[in-house]
């Protein structure tokens, strides 16, 4: 199972690569190479984000809400849980960048200027990097795909330490957040 993730793992990557490039070419003011072929980076959110929300879910289905990045990202290193919490905050200064800088303007005609570029190019850093780390956890602790079970058989989250309706206690597995 965990093999058919690695080809979305590395696209994940690329996308993550290519709109960081995107996003410091619009920061630099330079022009972009393809012009508008980089609304791609935007479908291909999708095409890596859908098997990420799947494989997620199976990660954290026992999991609280509250504890849903924690569960996802458990099999990754702290540099790369790090980094997509970088990413998320990031995503919010830009949005908040671009919205304060186009508020007021008149929409442009023709191709989207680099500051439109920009206040989406921070999204896509988010969500290429939130997939490939997704997808790198899936693939790095794929016990984590499977049921945890106390020892009386209860279901239970990957992130527990005792059994929410027995109390026993369980075994650690590993690595955590």
């Amino acid at each position: 199972m965990t093999i058919a993730l690695y080809p979305f793992m590395v696209l994940a990557a690329i996308g993550l690569l290519l709109s960081l490039g995107v996003h410091i070419m619009t920061l630099a003011l330079l022009p972009i190479p393809g012009g508008g072929t980089v609304w791609a980076l935007h479908i291909g959110i999708f095409v890596v984000w859908i098997p990420t929300v799947l494989v997620a879910r199976r990660m954290t289905r026992q999991a609280s809400r509250r504890d849903f990045w924690r569960a996802t990202l458990r099999g990754c290193p702290g540099w790369m849980r790090t980094g997509v919490h970088i990413f998320f905050g990031y995503a919010f200064v830009n949005f908040a960048l671009f919205f304060i800088g186009t508020v007021g303007h008149p929409k442009p005609t023709g191709a989207a200027p680099p500051v439109v570029v920009r206040g989406f190019s921070g999204h896509w850093m988010f969500f290429y990097s939130a997939a490939f780390a997704t997808l790198y956890s899936a693939i790095h602790a794929s016990h984590l795909l499977r049921d945890r079970r106390c020892p009386r058989g209860h279901a239970v989250s990957h992130t527990a330490t005792f059994c929410p309706d027995c109390g026993a206690q369980l075994e650690s597995e590993g690595r955590d957040a």
